[in-house]
């Protein structure tokens, strides 16, 4: 189903031969690439060229620094090569396709039985890549004036690093080594040839069935897009539920589109094993982890394994360096983002429990300047003021920012909650879209905004206005008379606030208005 291309990012891959990931391999691990010659000590050495560390560097050098980038396979990281980016490709995909077969609920004939040409979908999604990766490239990031070293990099003191047989010594130093996708200790899953992340954008040809282990974002992701490519999809998980970590509410309205794109959800499974049955590979659940429980098999072509991440920290000489890691979370950093060893930072995956492309990028620029500039007037910044939302990008979109319920009673925060359902939002009604809300939280008997999660076809759009007003102290009564445009599905987040002033009219004050009012005529 896949070739498996000879690039490796910890496991990531591109195509060999494939014109447009050969033309993405030109941009961000050029063959033949001479690194330069060092001249003297860098301000600042950034080991990792995805998101956090483009962001250092192109951030740093544009500020006058002497800069070098280090990147031992393919610059733009995860996001680029094996996230965000080929991800969404495919979702956008798997989206045309849920429209067409959706269509005669518009009224519209002659579309329902649109076929997908999954090599094409492939195709499209490894062009747009190629097209973006320029920006993210070895040649870009020189003109910007930064050192682009291609090589494994390695610390072999408190101020200097190895590239191979050359040496660059800094004042400062940054380790955005991102991470990689984490396998769960099943036995036998060795012994198969699984899919993650990593390769998945290397298949040429559908999976006829396909088992997803994990329901965290990228599994229902990918479930459900390839569901609706055709794929007869079952999906793993351990917990009771898709989306653990989400609320409640808007992880069941997921968990319903995924079953009704057919995806089979397996929830509170155990996976005890896999095995491989000829090209089947059959495995083994089991209802919970109870010795006695009842089993059953499952045979699929291909099993993609989403359970989590772990940082890239093997071989980096953090010891030599004087550098604090666990092996679990990453680099040790405080709220600073420094490492035990003062004149070295960290930021992205490898260190910070938020791990999201934007969350890279905003991390990033805390380091430049706490790493460059807190002597100076801009003093030193906090990772901790951060607000930072996120997305799972399923159909309909799962986004939040800021406090939910099940965090505020795990802290102790009392929370007053107003929810506006889309069936209620005419916009919504038009585009049939009714299935989502906006749920804002607000500090118990305040309009405080303490927190926001929405469930819509573009969540991820309206959460920002949500994250903006978080961010800028901005109560729901200012929100509630905020105009947005008629019909919208963001004026969903009006008619949220909307409640909290309806529920400051009493029983009491509505008599007082309304003996006013008789008063008056």
């Amino acid at each position: 189903m896949a070739s498996t291309g000879s690039d490796s990012r910890h496991g990531a891959r591109l195509l060999d031969g494939d014109p447009h990931d050969e033309r993405l391999r030109a941009e961000v691990a050029p063959p033949g690439w001479t690194n330069p010659t060092p001249s003297g000590r860098y301000n600042l050495v950034v080991v990792g060229a995805g998101t956090a560390g483009l962001v250092s560097a192109a951030i740093a050098a544009g500020l006058g620094g002497k800069v070098a980038l280090v990147e031992r396979a393919l610059m733009g990281g995860d996001c680029l090569n094996v996230g965000c980016v080929p991800s969404k490709g495919l979702l956008r995909a798997a989206r045309a396709v849920a429209d067409a077969r959706d269509a005669r609920r518009f009224g519209v004939t002659g579309a329902g039985d649109a076929a997908v040409d999954f090599a094409a979908v492939m195709q499209r999604m490894r062009a747009v890549r190629a097209d973006i990766g320029p920006h993210d490239g070895a040649r870009r990031f020189t003109e910007l004036g930064v050192d682009v070293y291609l090589g494994h990099g390695r610390f072999t003191g408190r101020d200097s690093l190895a590239v191979g047989d050359t040496t660059l010594r800094f004042a400062r130093a940054v380790i955005a080594t991102g991470g990689r996708a984490a396998a769960p200790p099943i036995p036998g899953l060795d012994s198969v040839a699984y899919l993650t992340n990593e390769n998945l954008f290397t298949l040429t040809a559908l999976p006829p069935r396909l088992a997803v282990v994990g329901a965290g974002p990228i599994g229902v992701e990918m479930a459900q897009a390839f569901a609706r490519f055709g794929s007869a999809v079952t999906l793993i998980e351990a917990g009771p539920r898709v989306l653990g970590r989400e609320d409640e509410d808007a992880a069941a309205l997921v968990a319903a589109a995924l079953r009704r794109d057919g995806v089979a959800l397996e929830l509170g499974a155990k996976l005890r094993r896999v095995a491989a049955d000829g090209a089947d590979k059959l495995l083994n659940l089991a209802d919970g982890d109870h010795a006695d429980a009842a089993t059953r098999e499952l045979r699929v072509d291909a099993v993609l394994v989403a359970v989590g991440r772990k940082p890239n920290l093997n071989d980096l000489g953090l010891e030599a360096a004087g550098v604090g890691s666990d092996p679990r979370v990453g680099v040790t950093v405080d709220d600073f983002l420094a490492t035990s060893n003062p004149r070295i930072y960290a930021a992205g995956d490898v260190c910070s429990a938020y791990k999201f492309t934007h969350s890279a990028d905003f991390l990033a620029r805390i380091v430049v300047q706490n790493a460059l500039f807190a002597l100076g007037p801009f003093g030193r910044r906090r990772a901790s003021t951060l607000t930072i939302p996120w997305c799972t990008y399923s159909d309909p979109e799962l986004a939040h920012v800021g406090l939910s319920e099940q965090t505020a009673a795990e802290r102790g925060v009392a929370l007053d909650t107003y929810t506006a359902p889309l069936s209620g939002n005419d916009r919504a009604r038009l585009d049939g879209d009714e299935a989502g809300f906006v749920k804002l939280h607000a500090a118990r008997g305040s309009d405080r905004l303490l927190g926001a999660t929405v469930v819509a076809r573009h969540a991820g759009e309206l959460i920002s206005e949500l994250t903006l007003a978080l961010r800028a102290g901005v109560r729901l009564g200012t929100l509630a008379d905020t105009i947005h445009p008629y019909p919208t599905q963001a004026d969903a987040i009006r008619a949220a606030a909307g409640q909290f002033t309806k529920a400051r009219l009493t029983p009491r004050a509505a008599r007082l208005l309304k003996a006013w009012l008789a008063w008056r005529r």
